[in-house]
């Protein structure tokens, strides 16, 4: 079965992103947009735009009912979450099943059952996969303070249905840990409606590493390579790499072929990305999770293997094969990605909202934006800050870096706040230049990156 028309259920970069496969591919799009969306760049390149609530996401953008009312009444015969809102809600996956609509991404179970950090854990230990030494969850501090004796100090406590960087904690020392405890589980329930938390060592020196995998319908899973994502500020990644960098062959091999087995073992289908922690030090890799839907960074995969993944997305959707074996995977020369957000470093990252009154984007060889933003768009409050995608690609990592350092000192936004400048620091350091970096790397050096 090949998709008709389809519902874009997503707002953003991604929305524009999703509409233009559709139209390379001969299917209609339509997309839902809230009130401030209703002149966006995705509402003038779909085929039809429908209002679907307020501002307010919550009315709007992850309001399910509307959703699936719009894409009954528009006559669509499939929906695609991109990533963030509904992407990874099981219940609206499900909805849509039951309203005979093709959720473009796993099937809900899957959705459901990945989503939980534990039951995630337990799976990829089934599957062979190494995982972080850690706990089961831990339910009173009572529990948590044998756990973390057990494990040793420091300790990550983290919530078991996160995402988002959402819902954990360090912790030093045992002095730290009721308060700490108290903190996470209380953010854990605030953001999830579920307080559990779980226990796990903390790796100083890591590096995150995920591997993008895809699966069909007929049973067939392959992956399409690694990227580094180790440059993160409070657990939000803000450049992405592919391949990944310093890591040995042999266990970069080890990781992928890791990947395949944890999907392939639960049937996994459509769009998918298992995330490790790399400890530098012991040069040992652990599971950490699977996100189940599209991930924001899948350009630099794109690039280095050529292959469309949103297209492909749809197609597996349809019902059609992946067309493709491990064997045809082929990697080309190095990619990065670097998220230009509408905030303000040097105050903290304080969201910048308003209007933009100069949009001149670089371009050149190698050179690829992926955006919805233009001269005279207004950026809301309501929604995350992200304004583009800033992807460099080259023969190797060190022109892939000189084309991104051109790219972001030729990129001019007047009218809001953004990181631009930041970006352009991260790029020219060398400690990033020579591959020397971690989790913690950019927090450790916020002082000097955050007056830029």
């Amino acid at each position: 079965m090949s998709l008709q028309r389809l519902l874009v259920a997503n707002r953003g970069e991604i929305a524009v992103r999703i509409i233009r496969a559709c139209r390379a591919l001969g299917i209609e799009s339509v997309v839902a947009v809230s009130e401030v969306d209703r002149d966006s760049l995705p509402a003038r390149l779909a085929d039809r735009s429908v209002c679907i609530g307020p501002s307010r996401a919550a009315a709007s953008y992850l309001n399910s009912d509307a959703l699936l009312a719009t894409a009954l009444g528009a006559g669509c015969d499939a929906v695609h979450p991109g990533y963030g809102f509904l992407a990874e809600n099981p219940d609206f996956g499900a909805a849509c099943e039951r309203n005979g609509l093709v959720f473009v991404g796993p099937r809900p179970e899957t959705v459901k059952t990945m989503g939980n950090k534990l039951t995630a854990r337990e799976i990829a230990e089934q599957a062979g996969v190494p995982v972080v030494p850690g706990s089961s969850s831990v339910a009173t501090f009572g529990d948590a303070a044998a756990v973390v004796e057990a494990i040793g100090y420091p300790v990550l406590l983290k919530a078991a249905a996160g995402g988002g960087g959402r819902g954990i904690r360090i912790v030093h020392a045992p002095d730290e840990l009721r308060g700490t405890f108290q903190s996470a589980a209380a953010e854990a329930e605030a953001a999830f409606g579920d307080g559990t938390l779980y226990a796990e060592r903390f790796i100083a020196d890591g590096r995150h590493i995920e591997v993008q995998v895809f699966g069909d319908q007929q049973g067939n899973v392959i992956h399409l390579g690694e990227r580094d994502c180790s440059l993160q500020r409070r657990y939000q990644k803000i450049v992405e790499e592919a391949p990944a960098t310093l890591v040995p062959d042999a266990l970069r091999q080890e990781i992928r072929d890791s990947a395949v087995a944890l999907a392939a073992g639960i049937g996994y289908t459509n769009a998918g990305t298992v995330e490790f922690i790399y400890d530098q030090q012991r040069r040992e890799f652990h599971f950490l999770e699977m996100n189940t839907r599209i991930q924001v960074e899948h350009p630099v995969t794109e690039e280095i293997t050529g292959i469309d993944l949103v297209q492909l997305q749809l197609r597996v959707a349809g019902g059609e094969p992946l067309g493709i074996e491990q064997s045809d995977v082929r990697f080309t020369g190095h990619a990065i990605e670097c998220r230009i957000t509408a905030e303000q470093p040097s105050a903290g990252f304080r969201p910048s909202p308003g209007l933009i009154t100069r949009w001149d984007p670089p371009e050149g060889p190698g050179v690829r934006l992926d955006t919805h933003c233009f001269s005279g768009y207004r950026v809301p409050p309501f929604y995350d800050s992200l304004l583009a995608k800033l992807i460099t690609s080259g023969d190797d990592r060190t022109q892939a870096i000189e084309r991104m350092q051109t790219a972001l000192e030729s990129f001019s936004v007047e009218g809001v706040d953004t990181g631009i400048t930041f970006l352009a620091g991260l790029m020219a350091h060398p400690d990033y230049r020579r591959g020397h970096v971690n989790t913690r790397w950019v927090e450790e050096q916020s002082g000097a990156l955050q007056s830029l």
